[in-house]
């Protein structure tokens, strides 16, 4: 049982797309994509340095682009069989749509080309950031985040939580977090996920009817709560929430526990999704799909593992 995921914003690296513009076609593809993105996805992604391709409004193209080059170069075997199950972290949820049929690729970069500039914008409003608090009881973190008059963002798993709220706010819990644990300021532009991102919310909404959503061709697990989606119009629905409300990874990994998942791929920039995955699903197969060089491991752990249940695997 195989499940592939996207990344989100923090994963991507400059010049993480220079390795894939070698292969045949997707220079073009990138090309394509750039202009519903409204962003020169190429250059970007093999030129821009660290501080440029932060910027939120760079950031999210570039990653929603990343997962679908990966995925259409692991997908270029035509006998490979369809993973099992998809889901993305915050704007990854825009690739998985992507991946999942919900979403024409080029609609996908128009949505994410919104949601991006939206965010951007909620962010500049007043000064707000976000940091991990990692350790500690979840009961103890969720206190202390409230003290502070914070939101958890991001639950990301069992030791893992994100704050976010107002810079004075979280450098106030730095000072003052809860006990065995350590407060890790993080480089974010704003308090993504939390009610300082109403407006980007409200102007998504706005242009989500402009989109014409598919049913899901694959089960898709939803960043709210870990649902499984098979509707289209509802997966857009939740991405439009999303955008102000925390992002449950923790419980999309529960899923993926539940429903027998064996093996996991994480698309390009990978690392962080199968990393939580490595502490939290233990004995499940990961695979990180950053360069070309990686497709033919990925691809023998989808022959091996799409559509198998464990009591397969060990038949």
């Amino acid at each position: 049982m195989l499940a592939i995921v996207c990344p989100g914003q923090g994963a991507q690296k400059p010049g993480f797309l220079t390795p894939w513009r070698e292969l045949p076609g997707v220079e073009e593809l990138l090309g394509s994509l750039s202009e519903p993105a409204r962003i020169d996805l190429l250059r970007h992604g093999t030129e821009s340095d660290a501080d440029t391709i932060r910027d939120t409004a760079v950031a999210q193209p570039l990653l929603v682009a990343a997962g679908i080059v990966a995925a259409s170069q692991l997908r270029s075997e035509e006998d490979l069989p369809a993973a099992d199950v998809l889901a993305g972290h915050s704007v990854g949820e825009l690739t998985a749509a992507a991946l999942g049929g919900v979403l024409s690729d080029e609609d996908a970069m128009r949505l994410v080309a919104v949601r991006s500039r939206a965010m951007a914008t909620a962010a500049a409003a007043e000064p707000t950031s976000m940091a991990a608090v990692v350790g500690g009881t979840r009961e103890d973190v969720l206190a202390a985040i409230e003290r502070h008059g914070l939101h958890p963002a991001n639950i990301n798993s069992a030791a893992q939580v994100v704050a976010a709220g107002s810079a004075e706010k979280i450098a106030a819990l730095g000072e003052d977090g809860p006990a065995k644990a350590r407060v890790i300021p993080l480089q974010v532009a704003g308090a993504f996920h939390t009610p300082y991102m109403a407006a980007a919310r409200e102007e998504l909404a706005a242009f989500a009817p402009t989109l014409s959503p598919a049913d899901p061709t694959l089960p898709l697990v939803s960043n709210a709560g870990g649902e499984v989606v098979t509707s289209g119009a509802l997966y857009l629905d939740a991405i439009v929430t999303q955008v102000a409300s925390p992002v449950d990874w923790e419980a999309c990994m529960a899923t993926f526990r539940d429903r027998g998942v064996t093996a996991m791929i994480e698309v390009a920039p990978a690392g962080t999704l199968t990393g939580l995955a490595k502490r939290e699903l233990k004995g499940i197969a990961l695979a990180n799909l950053n360069t070309p060089d990686d497709l033919e491991a990925a691809r023998a752990l989808v022959r091996e593992h799409a559509g198998l249940a464990p009591s397969d695997q060990e038949a």
